[in-house]
């Protein structure tokens, strides 16, 4: 079949890519493809393999949020400060002097517009970036206050909640405490009791923190920053509730499917999620979503989709048009843009198989 060609040979063609895996569902072209190339140690990669989904978690988080919402627990425009400790939040965000803590509501911090530093990317005022912490095999960060706390520290916001768009990890840890707060459960009961369980995605779980409903018979694959084999590592965990999910394609698209039917949310909350901030140039970011919108010379309409992608080349995507889901990973950091570039190459197969 053209589509699993095209996937293997980008796949072999990357000498860094050590593992792979793609899951693509069209019921209107009778196609359901899971594929993996590639291996962990010394077991072959299988498409039932789970693996670390890096930042197609927020769209989990979001969707927590969503559903909180719907239950009349919060609201979007509340501000943080009415459910986070004063402790923690005192001098969260100190802009050109200006203490905006107060006035950052939910809606900012799932769209990225809070105006947060990032504890992941952005360099500190000393020192390297965190993502380097993931080099190492033992993390001085415990818990997300603790990430929360060395930010406030080291890094600098950027504006004033509402007045632009930086992307910020630690806006989605702060999100992770917020659901804990409401629940009175850890984060990762809060993502079983009302996702996981829910839809029988038994193979998902949140790394370092909980188990599969059922145990996988192959180990989770092998997750690189640059050479280097990150998956045991301790720091890996250091996110929250921005990038901590590992799942299966199969249960992804389990996911999927359930938001896409309005299974898991309500379409009124899910139009409320497309609250779109501008990310990139064809690029809006909503609560959780990613969206892809057509700019002529740019960005064609063939490409319009919708979900959450990651930095480690994961991706989960929904394209409309033609009623497909198209998920998976490159695992491998720093591989955002060729995991999207290995979708759209799929969906230009897709579209060649339809006419």
């Amino acid at each position: 079949m053209a589509l699993e060609k095209r996937f293997r040979k980008v796949v072999r063609k990357d000498k860094n890519i050590h593992n792979a895996y793609l899951l693509i569902e069209s019921e209107r072209q009778d196609i359901h493809l899971n594929l993996a190339e590639g291996s962990t140690g010394n077991v072959t990669a299988h498409p039932d393999q789970p693996y670390f989904i890096a930042s197609v978690d927020k769209l989990f988080t979001s969707v927590l949020i969503g559903r909180l919402v719907e239950q009349g627990k919060l609201s979007y425009d509340d501000s943080l400060a009415i459910y986070l400790d004063a402790d923690l939040l005192q001098n969260l965000h100190t802009y050109k002097g200006t203490e905006y803590t107060n006035e950052i509501q939910i809606k900012h911090l799932l769209n990225h517009t809070s105006g947060l530093y990032d504890f992941v990317e952005d360099r500190p005022k000393q020192g390297t970036r965190s993502i380097n912490l993931l080099l190492d095999t033992s993390s001085q960060f415990k818990t997300p206050q603790d990430i929360i706390q060395w930010s406030k520290e080291n890094l600098t916001a950027r504006f004033p909640p509402g007045k632009g768009f930086h992307y910020s990890d630690t806006g989605y840890y702060l999100l992770g405490l917020i659901i804990e707060e409401i629940t009175k459960t850890p984060y990762y009961s809060a993502l079983s009791d009302y996702i996981f369980r829910p839809l029988g995605m038994n193979h998902t779980y949140m790394l370092q923190r909980s188990e599969p409903i059922r145990k996988n018979e192959y180990p989770v694959a092998d997750c690189y920053v640059n050479n280097v084999n990150i998956t045991q590592n301790i720091s890996l965990g250091i996110d929250h509730a921005g990038g901590r999910i590992v799942a299966t394609s199969g249960d992804l698209l389990t996911f999927m499917k359930a938001l896409v039917n309005y299974e898991l949310i309500h379409k009124g909350t899910m139009e409320k999620m497309k609250d779109w901030s501008k990310f990139q140039v064809g690029i809006d970011y909503g609560y959780g979503l990613m969206n892809f919108k057509t700019i002529p010379l740019f960005m064609p309409k063939k490409f319009n989709v919708w979900g959450n992608a990651g930095s480690t080349g994961s991706f989960m995507f929904y394209h409309p048009e033609m009623d497909a889901y198209l998920i998976g990973s490159l695992n491998r950091f720093r591989y955002h843009r060729k995991g999207i570039m290995l979708m759209f190459k799929m969906i230009d197969s897709l579209l060649k198989n339809e006419s």
